[in-house]
């Protein structure tokens, strides 16, 4: 068995890194450096503009919709060099999670109306699956979206939560409860609804890491054109289940592990105690060699998915234990950070709506370019192991198809 690129992926990897090298700007590295959530909106779209002039704007798109040829290879090699280069990842609601769905499912019409827009970088995206009581477990969402008399509209009532990107959204995704007299879920559909609809409230929740890229979405008799629906009424659960299933090894978030990980070795090489580099002492090497060969055994088992070899074990069982693993590694690998600063770490830089970028001057030399951005980092993986389906949930989801239990 030989897990190797051939000469002409790696030809391939060698122009997209010159690409990444020429185009990502120092505004763009900084905001994807310091793990700004969510980047501004008008850094993204102009972002998304240079990706889309040079045919890259959505890579795993089919190629007829704007997208690319590329084999799951390649995507991995093109996610991964521009994740390196401290590029940012536009629209991963829309482009990765909506966009599929409407490509499979959608009609002429709304292929034609809502993607153009969403290529070239003029509309931003939000999901909206999870709500009070119902995060992990969707079949119990209550939103719901019922048809007026004259059968035009969907009058949409309801509560979101968790909801990633709403401040900037113009336009969300939503499941939604239309029918109550089938098992539950068989009654929700795939809706999309245009975020400046009357009816709709956004109320950012402020994390702790003092981003604002999460909200509450309120809709209040919100009207839809029955056009918006995506697919067939009550096959929203199915269409859900594909749009995650298009994304089987994303979960294991390997390219933010890895590039976390140099950050760590970085800092390590900087910091000293008593004159020595942390990282040539022995107990922070040994750490850092621990959480190297996991994630290192981590990108083996992506790129054993992406070569299509044949597993042994149920692909949704594994894809559930990718999740567990890349979530924790995000988590021990920002921690590694954080201990690598020591005390550096306890400076708070603000990444929510009043942030202002960081500038390093001879005055700040306490704070070197490499502090700015760690803890924020940290505080967010908190949330790591529960956000994308909760550890937990996930552990249940192995143990029934792994195992039968």
């Amino acid at each position: 068995m030989h897990f190797e690129f051939s000469p002409e992926d790696e030809a391939f990897r060698q122009e997209v890194r010159q690409f990444f090298k020429e185009n990502v700007n120092p505004e763009v590295a900084r905001y994807s450096f310091e793990g700004c959530h969510p980047p501004p909106r008008e850094v993204l779209r102009q972002w998304q503009k240079v990706l889309h002039a040079r045919g890259w704007g959505a890579p795993h798109w089919p190629e007829a919709f704007g997208g690319t040829d590329w084999s799951p290879l390649r995507k991995h090699i093109f996610l991964e060099e521009l994740v390196n280069a401290d590029g940012l990842d536009y629209g991963w609601q829309g482009t990765h999670m909506m966009a599929p769905v409407v490509i499979a499912f959608g009609n002429t019409w709304q292929q034609e109306t809502f993607l153009p827009p969403l290529l070239a970088g003029d509309t931003f995206w939000c999901q909206g699956f999870s709500e009070p009581n119902a995060g992990s477990d969707l079949a119990s969402l209550r939103t719901r979206a019922e048809l007026d008399e004259a059968g035009t509209h969907y009058i949409v009532n309801g509560q979101k939560i968790w909801t990633s990107d709403a401040k900037i959204a113009d336009w969300g995704f939503f499941l939604v409860r239309t029918d109550t007299t089938v098992k539950p879920q068989r009654g929700i559909s795939f809706l999309l609804i245009d975020m400046k609809s009357p009816g709709i409230t956004v109320r950012p929740i402020i994390s702790i890491d003092g981003g604002d890229g999460l909200a509450e979405v309120f809709l209040e008799n919100v009207r839809v054109p029955k056009e918006h629906l995506v697919g067939e009424p009550g096959m929203g659960w199915t269409y859900a289940k594909y749009l995650l299933e298009k994304e089987r090894t994303s979960s294991a978030f390997i390219y933010f592990n890895k590039r976390e990980l140099e950050k760590a070795k970085a800092i390590a090489r900087l910091e000293k105690i008593d004159g020595v580099a942390l990282i040539d002492t022995p107990a922070f090497s040994r750490r850092l060699a621990a959480i190297e060969v996991d994630i290192l055994g981590l990108e083996w088992s992506v790129l054993r998915i992406l070569s299509k070899e044949t597993l042994r074990d149920n692909i949704d069982a594994v894809v559930s234990t990718l999740k567990v693993r890349g979530s924790e590694l995000q988590q021990q690998v920002t921690e590694l950070q954080i201990d690598a600063l020591g005390p550096r770490a306890l400076r708070f830089y603000d990444h929510g709506p009043n942030r202002k970028a960081h500038e390093p001057s001879a005055a700040d030399e306490l704070w070197p370019a490499y502090v700015p951005g760690r803890s924020n980092m940290y505080f967010f993986q908190r949330a790591s192991t529960i956000y994308g389906g909760a550890r937990e949930v996930q552990k249940n989801i192995i143990a029934k198809l792994a195992f039968g239990l």
